[in-house]
Protein backbone atom coordinates (compact mmCIF):
# COMPACT_ATOMS: atom_id res chain seq x y z
CA UNK A 1 0.00 0.00 0.00
CA UNK A 2 1.23 3.48 -0.78
CA UNK A 3 0.44 6.73 0.97
CA UNK A 4 -1.07 9.85 -0.48
CA UNK A 5 0.27 13.36 0.15
CA UNK A 6 -1.59 13.53 3.46
CA UNK A 7 -0.35 10.11 4.60
CA UNK A 8 -3.70 8.36 4.09
CA UNK A 9 -3.73 4.87 2.52
CA UNK A 10 -4.16 4.65 -1.24
CA UNK A 11 -5.61 1.61 -3.01
CA UNK A 12 -3.44 -0.37 -5.40
CA UNK A 13 -5.20 -3.45 -6.71
CA UNK A 14 -6.87 -5.21 -3.80
CA UNK A 15 -5.21 -3.23 -1.02
CA UNK A 16 -6.96 -1.03 1.50
CA UNK A 17 -7.41 2.66 0.81
CA UNK A 18 -9.20 3.87 3.94
CA UNK A 19 -9.40 3.30 7.69
CA UNK A 20 -12.40 3.46 10.02
CA UNK A 21 -12.69 2.96 13.75
CA UNK A 22 -15.01 0.34 15.15
CA UNK A 23 -17.58 2.04 17.40
CA UNK A 24 -19.20 0.92 20.63
CA UNK A 25 -22.08 2.91 22.14
CA UNK A 26 -22.69 2.24 25.84
CA UNK A 27 -25.38 3.47 28.23
CA UNK A 28 -23.22 5.49 30.61
CA UNK A 29 -25.89 6.63 33.05
CA UNK A 30 -29.62 7.12 33.51
CA UNK A 31 -30.46 10.33 35.35
CA UNK A 32 -34.24 9.85 35.28
CA UNK A 33 -36.38 6.73 35.18
CA UNK A 34 -35.78 4.01 32.61
CA UNK A 35 -38.96 3.97 30.57
CA UNK A 36 -37.75 1.68 27.78
CA UNK A 37 -36.07 -0.97 29.93
CA UNK A 38 -32.46 -0.03 29.20
CA UNK A 39 -29.81 -0.32 31.88
CA UNK A 40 -26.38 1.14 32.47
CA UNK A 41 -23.92 -0.94 30.45
CA UNK A 42 -26.33 -1.82 27.62
CA UNK A 43 -24.53 -1.32 24.33
CA UNK A 44 -24.30 -1.88 20.60
CA UNK A 45 -21.36 -1.96 18.19
CA UNK A 46 -20.72 -0.85 14.62
CA UNK A 47 -17.82 -2.70 12.97
CA UNK A 48 -16.51 -3.06 9.42
CA UNK A 49 -18.03 0.31 8.49
CA UNK A 50 -21.71 -0.68 8.82
CA UNK A 51 -22.14 -4.02 10.62
CA UNK A 52 -24.50 -3.38 13.55
CA UNK A 53 -24.45 -5.76 16.51
CA UNK A 54 -26.93 -5.37 19.36
CA UNK A 55 -26.24 -8.09 21.94
CA UNK A 56 -29.48 -7.50 23.83
CA UNK A 57 -32.07 -4.75 24.00
CA UNK A 58 -31.40 -1.19 22.82
CA UNK A 59 -34.14 1.44 22.57
CA UNK A 60 -34.92 2.53 19.01
CA UNK A 61 -35.16 6.20 20.04
CA UNK A 62 -31.79 6.14 21.80
CA UNK A 63 -30.32 4.41 18.75
CA UNK A 64 -31.68 7.08 16.39
CA UNK A 65 -30.25 9.86 18.58
CA UNK A 66 -26.69 8.59 18.24
CA UNK A 67 -26.81 7.20 14.67
CA UNK A 68 -26.05 10.51 12.85
CA UNK A 69 -22.78 10.89 14.77
CA UNK A 70 -21.39 7.42 14.09
CA UNK A 71 -19.95 8.06 10.58
CA UNK A 72 -18.00 11.05 11.89
CA UNK A 73 -16.72 9.19 14.95
CA UNK A 74 -15.56 6.33 12.70
CA UNK A 75 -13.05 8.67 11.05
CA UNK A 76 -9.96 10.48 12.23
CA UNK A 77 -10.90 14.07 12.92
CA UNK A 78 -8.72 17.17 13.31
CA UNK A 79 -7.46 17.75 16.86
CA UNK A 80 -9.50 20.94 17.25
CA UNK A 81 -12.78 19.39 16.07
CA UNK A 82 -15.41 19.41 18.84
CA UNK A 83 -16.56 15.92 17.87
CA UNK A 84 -13.06 14.58 18.47
CA UNK A 85 -13.42 15.60 22.13
CA UNK A 86 -17.14 14.93 22.70
CA UNK A 87 -18.27 11.41 23.51
CA UNK A 88 -21.63 11.78 25.29
CA UNK A 89 -25.07 11.79 23.64
CA UNK A 90 -28.49 12.07 25.31
CA UNK A 91 -31.56 10.04 24.45
CA UNK A 92 -34.40 12.36 23.37
CA UNK A 93 -36.80 11.12 26.09
CA UNK A 94 -36.84 13.91 28.72
CA UNK A 95 -38.25 11.60 31.44
CA UNK A 96 -35.42 9.12 31.04
CA UNK A 97 -32.39 11.40 30.67
CA UNK A 98 -30.37 8.44 29.41
CA UNK A 99 -26.76 9.36 28.56
CA UNK A 100 -24.76 7.25 26.10
CA UNK A 101 -21.00 7.20 25.59
CA UNK A 102 -19.42 6.67 22.16
CA UNK A 103 -16.19 4.66 22.36
CA UNK A 104 -13.74 4.11 19.55
CA UNK A 105 -12.36 0.63 19.05
CA UNK A 106 -9.60 -0.53 16.76
CA UNK A 107 -8.87 1.30 13.52
CA UNK A 108 -9.68 -1.07 10.63
CA UNK A 109 -8.16 -0.87 7.17
CA UNK A 110 -10.91 -1.18 4.53
CA UNK A 111 -11.33 -1.03 0.78
CA UNK A 112 -13.76 1.66 -0.32
CA UNK A 113 -14.70 -0.37 -3.39
CA UNK A 114 -16.16 -3.00 -1.04
CA UNK A 115 -18.40 -0.41 0.63
CA UNK A 116 -19.86 1.57 -2.25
Amino acid sequence: MSAGEDGSPVAEGGETDMELYDIRVVVDRIEGRSVCGMRVGDSFEVTDSSRLTIPGHFCLYALQAVTPLIPAKQRRLPDGDWLEREQYIACPDPEERLIMRIERGPLRPLRSQDLT
